[in-house]
């Protein structure tokens, strides 16, 4: 088994996938706690089925790079869910549902009818569930990832302070100052680039996955926002790396492997939080 390990980590594709499968998995931990604190842990539903309709109509147009009209067509609709859900009308789990079901659909309906590929089903599996386009990514997606990445977390360091406050108590926070409008759509944007680049390792319908199990996981044992914080990146990490590498060697989708790999380590942070109730940090 080890043997074969090396083997494939000997091509520049498998190393390219393990760098991307590690850094979204981390991005996606850091805003994950903060999301399902402010009870928006679907936000990550929604998004990707809009990004999978963004890059059903890219499909169409036979756009080159496909990324040039995902990433703002992402962006643009978390800012919308965010305008959206502040209205009394639509509350933003309706408005989640009713984005997300309306891309959904017309993303398949776009793919099943304009598709130049033979085999439809397969194209729409594997950008619903990831199948293994993560090891088809190229050395220029690779940078993007790595440079969207580092920004992301420089983010969530600088205006860590403020993240927290307006994680815990929006209206506190607004009385004292703080600009939450603002910093909620910041969110939301990390938020829908974050998706847009995990569409590739997890696919579309598994996405929330990486948002909320390691979240969930690190709070089943600390109490702290930054101990929850942290625990929950080295959660996601670990489980990413080690779903990655599982599925290379079994040949099981990588994706579906993480997540299983994500659910494992809940199911263990449970019983640990139970057993001990909690280290109180």
């Amino acid at each position: 088994m080890m043997a074969t390990l090396i083997m494939y980590l000997e091509y520049s594709f498998v190393r390219y996938a393990l760098i991307v499968g590690v850094l979204i998995a981390l991005c996606a931990s850091l805003l994950g706690v903060t999301l399902v604190l402010k009870r928006f842990s679907f936000i990550g539903d929604g998004l990707s089925h809009v990004a999978f309709g963004a890059m059903a109509i890219a499909g169409v147009l036979n756009l080159t790079n496909d990324m040039l009209l995902i990433m703002p067509v992402t962006i643009l609709c978390a800012i919308l869910l965010l305008r959206t859900g502040q209205n009394a009308k639509i509350k933003g789990d309706a408005a989640i549902a009713m984005i997300s079901v309306g891309a959904l659909a017309l993303g398949y309906l776009l793919m099943n009818k304009f598709s130049t590929s033979s085999n439809v089903s397969g194209d729409v599996c594997s950008t619903l569930f990831g199948a293994m386009s993560i090891l088809t990514l190229t050395a220029g997606e690779v940078w993007l990832c790595l440079i969207l990445s580092i920004v992301v977390v420089i983010i969530f360091i600088l205006f860590y302070n403020k993240i927290f406050a307006v994680t815990f108590d929006e209206n506190f926070s607004k009385a004292t100052g703080v600009k939450s409008d603002a910093y909620n759509l910041m969110i939301a944007v990390i938020t829908a680039v974050i998706i847009v680049l995990a569409m590739n390792l997890v696919g579309s319908l598994l996405i929330s996955a990486l948002i909320i199990f390691p979240a969930l996981s690190a709070m089943r044992l600390f109490r702290s926002f930054k101990s929850v914080t942290i625990c929950s990146a080295i959660i996601s990490v670990v489980c990413a790396f080690s779903g990655m590498i599982i599925a290379m060697l079994a040949g099981t989708p990588v994706g579906s492997t993480i997540v299983a790999a994500d659910a494992v380590v809940f199911g263990i942070c449970c019983i640990v939080g139970a057993v001990t109730g909690g280290i109180r940090k």
